[in-house]
């Protein structure tokens, strides 16, 4: 499962085995992506705490299929075939909410420059995105005013800036430390927890 030891669900033990019950799904599952901290739970605590404040917080302002969105494309950029598989299944239930066609957005978040079903205001946030992973010493004032005249607020910058950056620590985690998605059910997430296989923690 990984290049280091883990300490699995069964081994779990005193605040790990805490941690576990916390943020085990339905069915106890634990997701490889947090099991990887087993050896420093402390980290696992943080890790859980950026990722449901950038991505599940109900004070973001961005749509949570959108944010989802530019986590599929910086997994993409990345080659985290563990993150984008998870986070394309959450985009596709989080799509078929708004009654969006998944199809159509997973190809676009697949083209060099994607395009629609993306308005160009979402466009200027996938390519800000982009341009933050690919170059992220190439960022300058211009590109937060571009964003700007498409019509985002400095705080919804700021949500763009969180995913994109969120997903460059967690690609590098999975990807640097050998997770791989082997066994797992796909696309869970705690902020869904009246949806059928979702999962919540405190």
């Amino acid at each position: 499962m990984a290049y280091i030891k883990v300490l699995e669900p069964g081994s779990a033990k005193g605040r790990l085995k805490t941690i576990y019950d916390r943020v085990a799904g339905p069915k106890g599952q634990v997701d490889h992506v947090l099991q990887i901290h087993s050896l420093r739970p402390h980290t696992l605590e943080g890790h859980m705490c950026l990722y449901k404040s950038v991505l599940h917080d109900t004070r973001n302002q961005l749509p949570g299929w959108y944010l989802e969105s530019i986590g599929v494309l910086v997994s993409r950029l990345n080659h985290c075939d563990y993150c984008d598989r998870h986070h394309s299944q959450g985009l596709r239930r989080l799509l078929r909410r708004e009654k969006l066609d998944f199809g159509a957005y997973d190809e676009a978040l697949s083209l060099e420059s994607p395009g629609q079903p993306f308005t160009q205001r979402e466009q200027a946030g996938l390519a800000y995105a982009r341009k933050l992973t690919q170059t992220p010493g190439a960022i300058q004032q211009a590109d937060i005013d571009v964003l700007r005249d498409r019509g985002f607020s400095d705080g919804q910058i700021l949500e763009l800036n969180q995913v994109a950056s969120y997903f460059a620590y967690a690609n590098r985690t999975v990807t640097g430390l050998g997770v791989a998605v082997d066994g797992e059910q796909l696309g869970l997430s705690p902020a869904d927890a009246d949806d059928e296989g979702a999962w919540r923690h405190a």
